[in-house]
């Protein structure tokens, strides 16, 4: 067997984070049945509290807005006319990033890629190992959210909130919007033709460009969540000289427009595994990490040819 050396030196044993391990039964239970039922209440309940904010501002206009309490055990400025808002408030994610962001044992820095209003950021900043976080949110809108909800929390001095997303190439570019579900928002082409959808520019940055925010001397965990852009970041990501400090990936995968063949091919080029995926079907989510062991080579790989794109992870 010839055993692949990442970019930037041979492959040696690291002192890799141990995730927690979830049930298999339990999963296939959540994704089959609870996970629907949380998205029905999720979104039932965000007209009963669109319903029941008019009904107090009618009656009490000058009342203050209190914060939300989400079931993640973290606090946000409530925006009930957003359904994404909504899921965060109940759980419609799930355990899993949470448990994982939760288990990490040693100093590290979350870098938040379409932190959105920063659900997994405030997850994170609970984690006191975690010591410095960098969400990233193109859409100006919801940038304002996310950075008045680590603000509530008290993060200004830990956490920094970027106008920007990151992509492999610098500069403005098009993003399509839900204005009524602000989690579908994509530099992509299958979300610019949805009706709901409308179109406004973002400002792009390169990883390079976020030299000057990330810290030096931290491992990187990495959250990726871009409706469809996740090939580009992670290509990006592992091509840099942060990929030896990164000690996990945690990105969104869709059969219907994930391009499987970039992210196989830069996690094998940076000596990177796929550690464990969370849901069923088209849709769900993976955690990768530097490889337990060596991995094996690929020679279709080394020749530049990669597996067709958008197969399945």
């Amino acid at each position: 067997m010839r055993i692949v050396e990442p970019a930037g030196g041979p492959w040696q044993p690291l002192a890799t984070q141990q995730w927690p391990l979830h049930n298999p039964a339990r999963m296939a239970r959540d994704f089959l049945l609870w996970r629907h039922l949380r998205v029905i209440r999720a979104r039932a309940m965000r007209h009963v509290h669109k319903r029941a904010g008019a009904v107090s501002q009618a009656f009490f206009p000058k009342a203050a807005v209190r914060p939300a309490h989400s079931t993640y055990g973290v606090r946000m400025w409530p925006n009930w006319d957003d359904r994404t808002f909504a899921y965060c408030q109940y759980g419609t994610y799930g355990p899993y990033l949470a448990d994982l962001l939760a288990s990490i044992d040693r100093p590290f820095c979350f870098l938040d890629v379409g932190a959105n209003q920063g659900l997994f950021s405030l997850i994170a900043a609970k984690n006191p190992q975690c010591q410095r976080i960098i969400a990233l949110e193109p859409v100006p809108d919801t940038h304002r959210l996310l950075a008045a909800n680590l603000a509530l929390v008290g993060l200004e001095g830990r956490a920094e909130a970027l106008n920007v997303g990151l992509s492999d190439v610098a500069g403005t570019h098009a993003i399509a919007v839900n204005p009524v579900h602000s989690g579908q928002a994509s530099l992509e082409a299958h979300m610019a033709g949805r009706p709901a959808c409308r179109s406004i520019d973002i400002t792009l940055v390169t990883m390079a460009e976020l030299d000057a925010h990330l810290p030096g001397d931290l491992p990187l965990f990495v959250k990726i969540d871009v409706e469809g852009h996740e090939p580009v970041i992670i290509d990006a990501l592992l091509a840099s000289h942060h990929a030896r400090r990164v000690m996990g990936i945690f990105y969104e995968h869709d059969n219907r427009w994930t391009d499987n063949a970039t992210i196989a091919h830069a996690l094998y080029r940076a000596g990177f595994a796929k550690l464990a995926r969370y849901g069923r079907g088209k849709h769900f989510d993976v955690l990768a990490g530097p490889s337990p062991v060596p991995l094996e080579r690929i020679p279709a790989f080394e020749r530049g040819i990669a597996e067709p794109a958008r197969q399945r992870a």
